[in-house]
């Protein structure tokens, strides 16, 4: 039997920098499993997303290993090049939220064995403008801190790191005014036939059932396949007792606040007065005075431990 073709794109940097102690492991894993590995290292910023533009058309496989933000870059290249291959996710960031919402095994051998079962689950993706994400797409209070805080940093403390960086603006919450149109569920995007209007201070556009390590803050009966994202919107509090109010809601992670607006839509449109800073899986996704977002119904096959884990 003829062996399948293998893109295996490394972030050596990737949180702790682990994956180099195992990279042999793994490789010899997918090689045992009928694979021909091409190893590609990452060199830069956004270095992966332009090697799978230009070759993924060469392999039947692409396996990443890296955090979420190089899973994103992985996928964004395949969407910008219109080639999807499926891919297999070997995570070694320092958060991982995508793949614990995919319940991919944190132990990156078993990750590999994963890979190799070849259970491929079709996933939503989302565009935003001309770009894409994965899992989230967030504006507001805290979601520079993933791209501000330095990769030494993230990799010596952990999660600490993001809590100490975000710390240090809890006193300087900025508020933006925006206009939301969206369709509500999964409608044609013609059909724009609900409006929020207001100030925020947050608001996270997502699909999957982490953010930033906590679970269960992104709304109830998730499911990565079904074509819509989950939408979180934080009102700007008027006084500290309504900001402590919204953090009380968010620490029991019930957002059915009436400071806190929840839906779910496969499009929308976001206008505001001044430019707003975005994060896309948390890397730096620019600043934009409008945005339109789009659910990709399962859009690229990601290899998982086994199907049911996701129906369920």
């Amino acid at each position: 039997m003829r062996s399948k073709r293998v893109l295996f794109i490394v972030n050596p940097k990737s949180g702790k920098g682990f994956i180099k102690n195992h990279l042999l492991e793994i490789v010899d894993i997918l090689i045992k499993n009928n694979m021909e590995i091409t190893l590609y290292t990452t060199q830069c910023e956004q270095d992966a997303a332009r090697i799978i533009r230009e070759r993924v058309e060469e392999f039947e496989l692409v396996v990443c290993g890296g955090g979420d933000g190089t899973l994103d870059e992985v996928i964004t290249g395949m969407m910008q090049c219109g080639h999807v291959k499926p891919v297999g996710y070997i995570p070694s960031g320092s958060t991982n939220d995508f793949a614990n919402s995919l319940n991919l095994p944190k132990n990156m051998k078993e990750a590999a064995r994963t890979i190799a079962m070849d259970h491929p689950f079709s996933c939503d993706i989302g565009s935003f403008n001309q770009d894409y994400f994965v899992y989230i797409a967030a504006f507001g209070v805290f979601t520079d801190v993933s791209y501000l805080t330095k990769q030494e940093m993230k990799n010596l403390l952990g999660h600490l790191a993001y809590i100490l960086e975000g710390a240090k603006r809890i006193f300087n919450i900025k508020s933006y005014s925006l206009k939301l149109r969206y369709c509500e569920n999964e409608k044609a995007i013609d059909e724009l036939d609900k409006e929020i209007e207001g100030e925020f201070i947050y608001g996270m556009i997502t699909n999957s059932e982490s953010v930033g390590g906590f679970r269960n803050i992104t709304g109830k009966n998730v499911e990565m396949n079904d074509g819509v994202f989950e939408v979180t919107l934080i009102h700007t509090p008027k006084n500290p007792m309504e900001l402590q109010e919204i953090i009380a809601s968010l620490l029991i992670k019930e957002i059915d606040s009436k400071y806190i607006d929840t839906f779910k839509t496969n499009y929308m449109e976001i206008e505001s007065e001044e430019e707003i800073p975005w994060t896309l899986d948390g890397e730096y996704g620019g600043t934009h005075k409008e945005v339109k977002i789009i659910n990709h119904k399962q859009a690229v096959p990601i290899m998982v431990k086994r199907l049911p884990d996701l129906l369920e």
